[in-house]
């Protein structure tokens, strides 16, 4: 069952973030995930919630997720990633 990573970034060193990504991406497809939504335009529909910029990665399942999250060919893009944006990052299990 797929498992999908949502994330909510605010990004505060831009050029870190963007020498973060390259990374993220290969680390993401060693682990047989894809990017389903990257950096698009945000509408807010109902709330109060107004993500700065907005992930979802799609991964054949949770553990596969949970493996790339915790992988050490992912672990030097995660600290990069810490220093250039503050992050909220879900798991959630497909249907």
């Amino acid at each position: 069952m797929a498992a999908y990573v949502v994330v909510d970034i605010d990004v505060h060193d831009p050029d870190r973030y963007e020498e973060y990504k390259p990374l993220a991406a290969t680390s993401v497809d060693a682990h047989g995930g894809k990017y389903l939504v990257r950096g698009g335009a945000v509408e807010i529909l109902e709330g109060q919630w107004q993500p700065k910029r907005f992930v979802v990665l799609e991964f054949p399942t949770v553990e596969q997720a949970k493996e790339w999250w915790s992988s050490q060919d992912y672990a030097p893009a995660k600290v990069m990633r810490h220093a250039a944006a503050q992050t909220n990052m879900i798991l959630v299990q497909g249907a």
